[in-house]
């Protein structure tokens, strides 16, 4: 065999069909391998053959599983006067050699006790401590004494580790719910998975299996990914980035990415729970042992508070009782209580759900369980891992675990649907049917994953399922109307003139009445806290409320009138002052000048010179004073916001003619223009639509196209170009798509005919999506 570790790896990773745990122990068995023959040359020329030293191998490698980038963590035990320096030698630089990261230390067995006193995370690696070569004798001492160690100080140990996790959680984030996880260190990756079984070796009433079927196979799908990534890449990180998913999909016989992010966000929540119970269980047998250990205390029928859980009683019947379930997890939320491991296998095995419609205490249960919030996520979590949840709500199948690969949503729909209900449990209070929010809050998005548009789709299941739940007609019309209009207050609030009356008619004629209003304002803004950090914030709310008070006024017969939003007392003073104004607050930028053709696409292109992302903008017309004041709210392309005075400096430039804008951007975008990360698996299409009828003196243009570029300085010059006013401008920023409307009417003000609209429908997808530059003319001899 080539003495080559290098070689050994690579023979491996060209074996077809050799992927998962199956390779990773075969890589490890190699490590051992060469190993010993390095330890034996090591000791060939020793004075005692190497008697009193002993390889032994810990923490990842310990383990005897190996991925393709992993680093060996090695410790030379030895019980020598003088550390054998000539066999360590021996050893670390053949490693070094081929390249591979090492770890390692010499110790004594006196070291090696102080050495795992002073550090956690040393202790922890000799949970996992195997002998590969050397003084096999020695080597066991090592083993064992390490091992009673950990026995004498489990009750301070443990704490640090389990805080260890936590930290390492806050850093990495949960794999399954990431754009681009780390497989091995984020909560629910395999390093949970590893550090779980070694402490399983010393933690009190951890009797937990870590050898299910289930567990194996989410350690097996992870491991997939991992050694195929780093295969594909040939590096040793475990970040599965966007631009690598695709390949490690088809080298696993994925169909597509979708699939194997969607296996991966599983296999990441199976672990992720048995990890988190386990602590759980952990924390409270090491509790338990200083206190006093109590009885079953009678909760409710057929449930019991016992040892710090949740329980069923003797007596309690999950097959008779379709309440039961989901009473025990309303419970576990209401006290903050795990749910016992007996009860979740109980309900496992004999939890039953009518076929037909439910019984109004089984609706009631599943309102009371939302009703607790964040709490009943992780309560809802025990019974989807226990497989109960599916079985009472099948709709829920295909949104389980279904990826939504961009860095606008950072759930999986599923987890997605549960944190929008934990939030609209915090507005109960302002709606007069709670149980229709909540209800609504979980469907909303329920005909994901199933083809087609995922409204239209949801919508034909609510109309299903809400009968089958025991609603009656009017209340299944409700939560229908929620799913349809799940997006209405965001979409008109943003991308609609709120001064339009036609607006404020539009959004009261789709939610038809006061109280469904109500219930979309509280969904709304729970969707989009829990969709991502860019789909809420203080700009957003105000233009929500607005919208919902002005749809509310005309509900109640007040008609609205043109105008109704005023500027700002500031900004009055810069149209007041009749010239070029820029003032930044922070990321808000707001710019007043004389009202000019092009002047939003040449202050865009100002922005965007400067390093400025615009993620939302406003446009207002002072038509009186001949001024225009422009919102934006935007975010650096790089590090820093730039400096604001040398902006105002290059606008005034640019609107003078003494800054070539156009070039400079050009400029700009060769340079910078390919560097950003992606944000989503695959770009968004670009759309360029016209409605005469959403406005009622203007026209309206959307566009959605990907966030890459100066979009709006683009797609306002081509607006300008074409010869359309634009009169106001809502731009906004979702994820990696934006999605901008511009009411833009002809030069005598009137809404644009067939003709024009069409052309500059055509005007603005030629600015966004040019074509291809014809290759250069051939010259010279043929």
């Amino acid at each position: 065999m080539t003495d080559s570790l290098r070689a050994r790896r690579e023979a491996l990773l060209a074996e077809p069909g050799l992927t998962g745990v199956a390779w990773c122990r075969r890589y490890a068995a190699a490590c051992d391998t060469w190993l010993a023959e390095r330890f034996a040359a090591a000791v060939a020329g020793d004075a005692d053959g190497g008697r009193g030293v002993a390889l032994v191998a810990v923490g990842g490698y310990g383990s005897g599983e190996m991925a393709p980038g992993s680093d060996l963590d090695l410790v030379l035990v030895h019980e020598r006067r003088a550390p054998p320096k000539a066999i360590a030698d021996a050893l670390w630089y053949p490693i070094w050699d081929e390249g591979m990261a090492l770890d390692h230390s010499v110790r004594t067995l006196k070291e090696l006790r102080s050495a795992m006193g002073d550090d956690p995370k040393v202790a922890l690696g000799w949970l996992q401590a195997r002998v590969v070569a050397g003084d096999a004798e020695l080597g066991a001492e090592s083993l064992e004494r390490s091992l009673s160690l950990w026995r004498g100080r489990a009750e301070r140990w443990l704490p640090e580790v389990a805080a260890a996790v936590a930290a390492r959680h806050d850093a990495h984030g949960d794999l399954a719910f990431l754009l681009e996880p780390d497989l091995k260190e984020a909560r629910g990756g395999t390093r949970d998975l590893r550090v779980l079984q070694a402490v399983a070796r010393v933690a009190p009433g951890l009797d937990m299996s870590l050898e299910g079927a289930a567990l194996v196979g989410a350690a097996d799908v992870l491991a997939a990914a991992r050694v195929e990534l780093q295969r594909s890449t040939g590096k040793p990180s475990s970040r599965l980035l966007l631009q690598d998913q695709d390949v490690v999909a088809a080298a696993l016989g994925y169909p597509d990415a979708d699939l194997l992010m969607a296996d991966v966000a599983g296999a990441a929540r199976t672990i992720a729970w048995v990890s988190d119970d386990g602590w759980r269980r952990i924390t409270k047998t090491l509790s338990r042992r200083r206190g006093r250990r109590r009885g079953d205390r009678p909760l409710e029928h057929g449930i019991a508070a016992r040892d710090g859980e949740v329980a069923l009683t003797a007596n309690a019947d999950p097959a008779g009782d379709p309440t039961l379930a989901l009473r025990l997890a309303a419970v576990s939320a209401e006290l903050d209580l795990p749910m016992a491991a007996t009860a979740l296998d109980r309900l496992r095995a004999d939890a039953r759900f009518p076929a037909g419609t439910w019984p109004a205490p089984l609706r009631a249960a599943l309102v009371r369980l939302l009703a607790t919030g964040r709490p009943g996520l992780h309560a809802v979590e025990a019974l989807d891992q226990a497989g109960v949840w599916v079985r009472l709500l099948p709709e829920w199948g295909p949104v389980r675990n279904r990826p939504q690969r961009n860095a606008y949503h950072r759930f999986t729909v599923d987890r997605h649907l549960l944190e929008v209900a934990a939030g609209a449990a915090r507005h109960l209070g302002r709606v007069t049917r709670p149980d229709l929010l909540l209800v609504g809050a979980l469907l909303h998005d329920i005909g994901k994953g199933r083809g087609g548009d995922h409204t239209e789709v949801g919508i034909g299941i609510v109309e299903a399922l809400a009968p089958r739940m025991g609603f009656d007609a009017g209340d299944t019309a409700t939560l229908v109307t929620l799913v349809r209009h799940h997006l209405l207050l965001a979409d008109a609030a943003t991308r609609r003139d709120l001064d339009d009356p036609r607006t404020v008619a539009l959004v009261a004629d789709a939610v038809g009445d006061a109280a469904t209003l109500e219930l979309l304002a509280a969904l709304t803004e729970a969707d989009s806290l829990a969709t991502g950090p860019s789909a809420w914030g203080a700009w957003k709310a105000s233009l929500v409320d607005t919208l919902v008070a002005r749809t509310r006024a005309h509900l109640d017969g007040v008609p609205a009138r043109p105008g109704d939003r005023s500027l700002s007392a500031a900004e009055q003073a810069l149209v007041d002052a009749g010239e070029l104004a820029l003032v930044a607050d922070g990321s808000r930028v707001t710019v007043a000048a004389p009202d000019r053709p092009g002047l939003l696409a040449t202050v865009a292109g100002v922005l965007a010179l400067s390093g400025c992302t615009v993620r939302s903008a406003w446009t207002r017309t002072e038509q009186g004073a001949h001024m225009a004041v422009l919102v934006f709210e935007v975010a650096p392309t790089f590090d820093t916001l730039p400096a604001w005075p040398r902006v105002r400096h290059d606008l005034a430039a640019a609107l003078d003619g003494r800054l070539a804008l156009g070039r400079r951007l050009e400029e700009r975008e060769a340079t910078y223009g390919g560097r950003g990360r992606p944000t989503a698996a695959a770009p968004p299409p670009i759309a360029v639509v016209t409605d005469n009828a959403a406005a009622t003196a203007a026209t309206v243009v959307e566009v959605r196209c990907p966030d890459a570029g100066p979009v709006l300085h683009r797609v306002a010059s081509a607006l300008t170009d074409a010869g359309v006013v634009i009169n106001a401008a809502l731009v906004s920023t979702v994820g990696a798509e934006a999605v901008d409307a511009f009411y833009v009417t002809s030069a005598d003000g009137a809404k644009l005919d067939d003709d024009t609209a069409a052309a500059v429908v055509a005007a603005v997808r030629a600015a966004l999506d040019p074509p291809a530059a014809p290759p250069p003319a051939l010259t010279g001899p043929r």
